[in-house]
């Protein structure tokens, strides 16, 4: 094993095979129902978030990682023959876990711990991770490796359809009448990331329409750039994510594999069951 260490947490959307094929560590974002706890990835993943939700009508809180958890990281890290770490968070702006993560490197003076703001989430950090991993696979150093990964801000693109606003009324995000007047209407919010926050883009007439657009816009980000990797990001909507990769292949040159995710409960309570989207990375 390489003593680069990569370490991130579950908003990376990364497949638990993917990450461990790459001896990549994440920490889990926790879910709380109550006085129930679950974590990402290792007893909670979306289906089982939305059961719980429809079942209870209430959405869950959800928690950056503590510092706690960040130590107990890196320590095995360590242990496991560690020279350096490279721990790559969700963006600042979505999540604490940035700031849990540099506090917990605090309590190892001496050891070299790169924490990084990805500025992104889900697949736009995941490929992050994975492009240091490869990195220090490929006998990168250590700088080389954080290097990697900061090299593919601004070349990550981005959009997601949302089929109803149920879930952003349960949770509070609009008000449920005007969640009701809007999937009256038909209405499906298109999003993206935006200044480092995953952010409404645009308000698109029913499911159809909103998929067209998703496509349009995904091949105008593209804007006929070499397109280095895809991945289709869903949330308990396989048929939907399936329909989005024959779509692009379609309208794009796509890479022959294309990563296949579930958001994963941490950012899917904000978004809710039904969406689909993609992150694109295209060639500077």
């Amino acid at each position: 094993m390489s003593k680069i260490h990569i370490i991130t947490d579950t908003d990376s959307s990364l497949p638990a095979d993917v990450a461990a094929a790459h001896s990549i560590v994440q920490v889990p974002i926790t879910i709380q129902f109550g006085d129930e706890t679950y974590q990402t990835g290792i007893d909670i993943d979306d289906k089982t978030l939305f059961e719980k939700i429809d079942s209870l009508n209430k959405m869950p809180t959800t928690a950056a990682p503590s510092p706690a958890a960040f130590i107990e990281a890196f320590k095995n890290a360590f242990k496991n023959g560690a020279e350096s770490i490279i721990c790559i968070c969700v963006g600042s702006k979505i999540s604490r876990t940035y700031e849990s993560a540099l506090q917990a490197a605090e309590e190892f003076p001496g050891k070299k711990i790169s924490v990084v703001d990805s500025e992104y989430v889900s697949l736009g950090q995941g490929l992050m991770v994975l492009a240091a991993a490869r990195a220090v696979e490929h006998g990168a150093s250590h700088e080389e490796a954080v290097q990697a990964a900061l090299s593919l801000l601004g070349r990550l693109h981005l959009y997601g359809a949302l089929p109803t606003l149920k879930y952003l009324a349960l949770g509070g995000r609009i008000k449920p009448v005007a969640a009701g007047m809007a999937d009256l209407l038909n209405i499906r919010p298109i999003l993206t990331m935006r200044d480092g926050k995953l952010d409404l883009l645009e308000k698109v007439r029913t499911n159809k329409a909103a998929f067209r657009r998703l496509v349009e816009l995904l091949t105008e980000s593209a804007d006929g750039k070499e397109i280095q990797e895809v991945g289709i990001i869903h949330i308990n909507n396989l048929e939907g994510a399936a329909a989005l990769e024959k779509a692009l292949r379609e309208s794009l040159k796509i890479p022959p594999r294309v990563m296949i995710v579930e958001f994963t409960p941490g950012l899917s309570v904000h978004a809710g069951a039904g969406m689909v989207a993609a992150v694109l990375l295209t060639k500077d």
